[in-house]
């Protein structure tokens, strides 16, 4: 369990690309860097509100967040320098860093998605989106994103101005998480109504056949009534590329996404599950169990971050028996 947990909601949590290192950006306005090995909180510092996203840099001395204040931020933890990159006209909603473009994107409430030149400061594109922005992910030479009314935009990063894809979500409620998978084939995206679909970037007929959906975070009373929960995390494993999916019932899963199987139990946590995220080597699994007010303002236990470490049988695919 993570010594000196953020104090409120956590929005986003991610490992340094190869090390121990854990960046956890949070509702109380704070973007920390934890040392999972040791278990201390080396650094951190915060914005004028509360920070909806964060990501690593090229490496593990820089990082950059977003949020309420409507910034893009970018940290060196070396230096130890802040500096603001720009502005959205809304909130920030998601960040990410695109090797390929070698330059962070961010994605907001004001409907557009930009890209930032850190040396410069400065805004270097300006994309038009249909909706605000809930969520987005970056693989290889692309950036996903997942928009309101169930609009998912695939962008190729040599040409930002129009989208390469533009999809309906084939879930029928509120995106609410997408993540590519490892391999750079496709990604994952997760509603709030309790699924998960599994969609492929070619849209040759052998690849669009092998999409699918299903039901996962979902509990039944003794009367057979379904309570249906948001699944708000997906992580997938660096090398196997099963992933784990967390949700508003406090429970965490892995799947087998290739052969279509969950493999083991859930576990269970105290609270909602706001944030996952596997370490480099993905012998480790952090959990952030934060309520989402996805009930609204309650008592509500507080907010931690688990660390559960991954054995070979829980994380690697299970094909099938011939």
């Amino acid at each position: 369990e993570l010594a000196d947990p953020p104090k409120d909601g956590i929005s986003a949590m991610l490992f340094a690309p190869e090390h121990n290192l854990l960046l956890i950006s949070s509702w109380n306005s704070e973007v920390a860097m934890h040392d999972v090995l040791t278990n201390v909180k080396k650094t951190g510092y915060t914005h004028k509100g509360a920070v909806l996203d964060c990501c690593w840099g090229v490496d593990q001395t820089k990082c950059f967040s977003g949020g309420v204040d409507r910034n893009v931020v970018h940290f060196d933890f070396e230096a130890q320098t802040e500096r603001v990159l720009g502005q959205h006209d809304k909130p920030v909603k998601g960040v990410a860093f695109q090797k390929d473009l070698g330059s962070v994107v961010s994605g907001s409430w004001d409907k557009t998605m930009r890209t930032w030149d850190q040396r410069q400061a400065e805004c270097s594109s300006n994309t038009p989106l249909p909706d605000k922005v809930f969520t987005l992910a970056v693989c290889q030479n692309r950036i996903v994103v997942g928009t309101a009314n169930r609009h998912v935009l695939i962008y190729d990063v040599r040409k930002l101005s129009e989208p390469e894809q533009q999809r309906e979500s084939s879930l029928k409620f509120q995106t609410r998480c997408i993540r590519c998978f490892p391999n750079g084939a496709g990604y994952a995206l997760s509603s709030i109504e309790g699924r998960v679909s599994m969609e492929y970037f070619d849209l040759d007929a052998a690849s669009q056949a092998k999409k699918y959906a299903f039901k996962c975070h979902r509990a039944q009373d003794e009367k057979g009534v379904d309570t249906v929960y948001p699944v708000n995390a997906l992580s997938f494993h660096p090398t196997y590329g099963t992933f784990a999916t967390g949700g508003c019932d406090g429970k965490v899963i892995m799947w087998d996404g290739e052969n279509k199987k969950r493999l083991q139990a859930p576990w269970a946590y105290p609270s909602s599950i706001a944030a996952l995220a596997f370490s480099p080597t993905g012998a480790i699994l952090a959990v952030a169990s934060s309520y989402t007010f996805e009930e609204g303002e309650k008592e509500h236990p507080p907010d931690k971050v688990f660390f559960r470490p991954m054995s070979e049988q829980e994380v690697k695919p299970r094909p099938k028996q011939v």
